[in-house]
């Protein structure tokens, strides 16, 4: 087995448990390679110390990876879908951050989540991610090209609400006077959506949402709408660009562009553990059933 391992960078206090993982990587005789960057932070903390072995590390992957673990929190997956794109690489996520809707292994389960991976005991749960193009085409943006959890649009050097023009598969739905526009993918609806009222998707449905960020019409709910839908923006602000971030990545765009967003040809996998599932997460992440009535 050939595994990629990366994080954003080194967590305070997370060592023990780093030399737990790259321990059991090397008992159970895993090809490991390590993010470059991530590598040279870990060499720079002197109090980790890792087995003694000659990491290999990498810039780019390719196809014969059989898992890339990431090493932080929801961060850190939104991240590691730059490294794994289309490569079919199904990512594990090993929670060192906060709440970890995402990277659902708790740092302290890494051993039996180990055990666990070399035994075939897990799942994939494949995520569909949203395209984006741009007319006129921003090279920027290209670079950064599609999202796990959202692409947003907000205003940018004003306090001003923008209005942004929305169509669905060419037909005009709406102009959404707000501070922004979110399309979520499920992946996505227990984030920045969910924060501004939008619906909880569960991930296998084959929807996205349309949520608007304070919104001054009244009106204006959150919306699902199937995955094969193209939808067109254009937005109308009182300054000359605007901000376009997918998942943690943004940029700025100037107001007569327009943007062009459809479900990816492609979906990124990640490692459920058996005992793991969406239902539970909620219940564990979101506090779901902690209403006092449900205690005996």
């Amino acid at each position: 087995m050939k595994v990629a391992i990366y994080g954003q960078f080194y967590h305070e206090n997370s060592e023990v448990y780093l030399q737990e993982l790259f321990q059991l990587l090397k008992e159970y005789n895993i090809d490991t390679y390590v993010e470059k960057n991530f590598f040279t932070s870990i060499q720079n903390n002197h109090k980790l110390r890792l087995p003694d072995y000659n990491y290999p590390t990498f810039i780019k992957l390719d196809n014969s990876f059989d898992l890339f673990f990431g090493i932080g929190g929801d961060g850190t997956i939104l991240k590691s879908v730059s490294y794994v794109k289309d490569l079919n690489i199904p990512i594990v996520g090993i929670n060192t951050g906060r709440l970890g809707f995402l990277a659902s292994i708790h740092k302290k389960e890494i051993k039996a989540a180990i055990q666990a991976i070399i035994n075939k005991e897990y799942n994939i749960s494949q995520r569909s991610l949203l395209s984006v193009a741009t007319s006129p085409q921003n090279k920027r943006l290209s670079n950064i090209g599609f999202a796990l959890n959202e692409i947003a649009i907000s205003r940018k050097n004003t306090t001003s609400m923008i209005t942004v023009e929305t169509w669905l598969n060419d037909n005009y739905l709406s102009a959404y006077w707000a501070d922004g526009l979110i399309i979520s993918t499920p992946t996505g609806s227990t984030g920045y959506s969910l924060s501004c009222g939008g619906p909880i998707i569960e991930p296998a449905t084959n929807a996205f949402a349309i949520t608007p960020i304070a919104p001054h019409n009244l009106n204006a709910r959150p919306l699902i709408i199937p995955d094969n839908t193209e939808i067109k923006l254009k937005v109308i602000s009182r300054e000359d660009k605007f901000l376009a971030s997918l998942d943690a990545k943004t940029t700025s765009l100037n107001t007569n562009t327009t943007i062009s967003i459809k479900k990816a040809n492609f979906t990124i996998g990640l490692v459920l553990l058996h005992e793991d599932s969406f239902i539970k997460t909620l219940r564990k992440k979101l506090l779901w059933g902690e209403d006092k009535r449900n205690k005996q």
